[in-house]
Parts: C-alpha cells; structure tokens; sequence
C-alpha cells in the first residue's frame, strides 16, 4: 500500500476514499457521506472495537466523512482536522447544522429550557459549535438556544466570528484539566489536544498529533539548546510532546508527568525531560 499516512488518509485493502482512486489500492473507493456528531465528545478509535486504543476525539457538531459503517462502528474522516478512524454509529447524526457560537468556557451544560435549575441535558467541550436559533433571559442571566431545542448560558460562548486571538489565555483556561491519551476535550486532553484545541478556538486550524505538529506548524525556529529567546506562544517539541510558551521562561502543557494541564517553568522540564527522552528536539514559532 501507499506511504501516505493512515491518520490522515482513509484507505485500507478493501475499502477508501475516492479522493485517493490515483494514490492507493483498493477493491472499492467511495466517496463518503457527510455526517455529524451528536455526542458531547466521540471517541475516534483505531480499530473497530470498544476496547480498541483512542487516537483522537470529535466534538459536539463537528462534521465526519463516512466511508464505512459496519455492526456500529463507522469508518470516518474528522472534517476539522483530516484524522482518520473508528467512531462509534450511534455518536453520528446525519442531521447537519451550521455552528454559529462556540464554547469557550472549559466545560459547560445544555439545559431543556432558559432555567439553570433545570435538570442539565448534556455536558459539552470548549471548542463545541453551536448553532443558535435565537436569545432568552431567565432571572438576570442570558441564554442561547439551540437548534436542537436546548439551551445554554450565553456567557460561555462566542460568536463564530468574534474569536480570541491568544492561543495561550485560551489554553489557561483548560488548566488543571486531567490528562488524557488521544483527549482533545476539556474533559480530557493531551498535548497536541491543548495546543489544536487552543489555536482552533481562535479560528486557526493545526493538525492533530505532536510530530505532525513539529514537521508542519508555522516556522522552524530551532533545535535542541539552539534556539532565539523564545515568546509567547511558541511551541516546544520533544520526541512525542509538544509545549505552549507562556513567555521566555514559562511554558503550559498537558503534562503526562503531573497528569493534568499545568503552567511549569521551561528549564525546570528540560532538566526534567532530558534524563528520558533528550533536549527539545525543535521549536517552532506561530504568527497570528
């Protein structure tokens, strides 16, 4: 088969995308259909099985390219990032909406009605798209609601088009979060999770693992102990861990260390780091 990477590329021996008709080998090509996840957070697994490895996660109305569904699982491709995998049948909708508002509180609630006193229906993400039909007020506090007929408090989200600019104070906000493989949700993140995370609530879209990340995002600025005075939101790379500078001596990530998303200082983790997987392998600067 094709060098081309399988987390990015859907194809297997039986089965891919017709996209790929002139690059890979197949019994069959399809074109997918479009669909949308319907759960908080859905699991993107590796193989077609519950017990199988999470790579990644989709969030709350974020679009799938279908090729495949088969005994509940269904083979897709994530519209926001181009990772590929196993997704559960009954996460998928095929009810499609276009998000209005976002998340940016870490963690919030839907509620049946314009009440905080009713009973919550859903937990959602940061970085989930929603798309509001029209405004309540219940006691003083502000709601949206939702296509789906639910509601939320209008104050943990943003219009679509009056994003943040700062990666690092949205990343901030996802502090003490637990850490998570494959997490990229504020229930539960890894590194690169909290670097895409936080750069896509400010409408920049960054791939999804860390040595995608390294090999691709913004510009090369250096390697191991050679480096230019380093600013905020630069990114630090060691061999399967990316960092998020704060400024020139702090740094936040979704440490596997602590367990959790943490502010550490950046000679502090090269100390720390280096015992087990050597210097910085690279750093790479990001212009908004």
């Amino acid at each position: 088969m094709s060098g081309l990477d399988k987390r990015l590329n859907a194809f297997r021996p039986d089965l891919a995308d017709m996209r790929l008709a002139e690059l890979v080998s197949a019994t069959k090509f399809v074109s997918g259909r479009l669909m949308q996840i319907c759960d908080p957070v859905a699991d993107i697994r590796r193989e077609p099985r519950p017990d199988a490895p999470v790579d990644s996660q989709g969030l709350y109305g974020e679009k799938v390219l279908v090729f495949d569904d088969h005994e509940g699982w269904c083979w897709v491709q994530l519209q926001t990032d181009g990772y590929v995998g196993y997704m559960a049948q009954n996460a998928l909708t095929s009810r499609l909406t276009n998000a209005t508002h976002l998340v940016s509180a870490s963690r919030t609630f839907l509620y049946p009605g314009p009440d905080m006193k009713y009973p919550m229906t859903a937990a959602l993400s940061m970085g989930t798209g929603l798309s509001v039909t029209s405004e309540a007020e219940t006691r003083g506090t502000k709601y949206l609601a939702l296509a789906s007929g639910e509601y939320i408090i209008a104050a943990h989200t943003i219009d679509a088009h009056n994003r943040p600019r700062d990666p690092v104070t949205v990343a901030s906000r996802l502090l003490e979060t637990p850490y998570l493989w494959g997490g990229r949700s504020g229930f539960g993140i890894d590194c690169s999770g909290l670097v895409q995370l936080s750069h896509a609530l400010c409408g920049r879209s960054l791939q999804r693992d860390s040595d995608m990340l390294r090999n691709g995002a913004g510009t090369l600025i250096g390697h191991g102990a050679d480096h230019p005075p380093l600013l905020r939101g630069d990114l630090v790379f060691w061999k399967g861990h990316v960092a998020m500078m704060e400024d020139e001596t702090m740094m936040i990530h979704a440490s596997g260390h602590t367990m959790s998303v943490v502010r550490e200082g950046f000679r502090d983790a090269v100390e720390r780091i280096e015992p087990m997987y050597g210097l910085p392998l690279a750093y790479r600067r990001i212009v908004a």
